[in-house]
């Protein structure tokens, strides 16, 4: 069995689950979440209290799904409870972010200012210009806009000017040396 994949998941008080033609749905507090799950593993909801995750075989491919769901699962009930915060942050001269409507406008060093819809979902805030927080209750929407944002502007290795996570180490290289030699 999976170590991950065997492990139950507790719902916490305001939690409801249900599971209905291979899709389960999670409803809390901040929102509703729901999963399709493959029919090669089984999901059982016992007594409104904790999900259990099983599967038919031990296939290599039923095996890394019965994992899969169970910390897809996991990752949702934690969602709708709390909710997930990543923030983004922007080194440059000049480089800064401000947030307008359900827009985002980011000025990164190209001609024109970058500007971004907001998904459905999701809440950004910008306590300065130079740091954006992306706030929701899915995990997936939260990271994928966040690397969306990244993209934009990596940071680069020489100045490390550009867009990073909050706490990313940027590995800094030497720029050119002078040669020393003569002719």
């Amino acid at each position: 069995m999976s170590r991950i994949g065997k492990q139950p998941v507790p719902l916490p008080a305001g939690v409801e689950a249900s599971f209905a033609q291979d899709r389960i749905t999670i409803k809390g507090p901040k929102g509703s979440l729901a999963q399709w799950i493959n029919p090669a593993v089984s999901v059982e909801i016992a007594a409104g209290k904790e999900i259990r995750f099983t599967r038919s075989s031990d296939e290599p491919t039923q095996r890394a799904l019965h994992g899969l769901y169970r910390a897809l699962c996991r990752n949702m009930v934690e969602g709708v409870v709390k909710g997930y915060r990543k923030r983004i942050e922007i080194h440059g001269v000049g480089y800064q972010a401000a947030i307008q409507g359900n827009k985002i406008s980011m000025n990164v060093g190209f001609s024109n200012p970058v500007v971004l819809e907001i998904p459905k979902g999701l809440t950004l805030e910008c306590p300065n210009n130079t740091t954006v927080d992306i706030i929701g209750f899915d995990k997936q929407l939260v990271g994928q806009f966040s690397a969306r944002l990244r993209g934009i502007r990596p940071s680069e290795p020489y100045k490390g000017k550009g867009i990073r996570y909050a706490g990313e180490q940027i590995r800094r290289k030497a720029g050119k040396s002078v040669a020393g030699g003569s002719k």
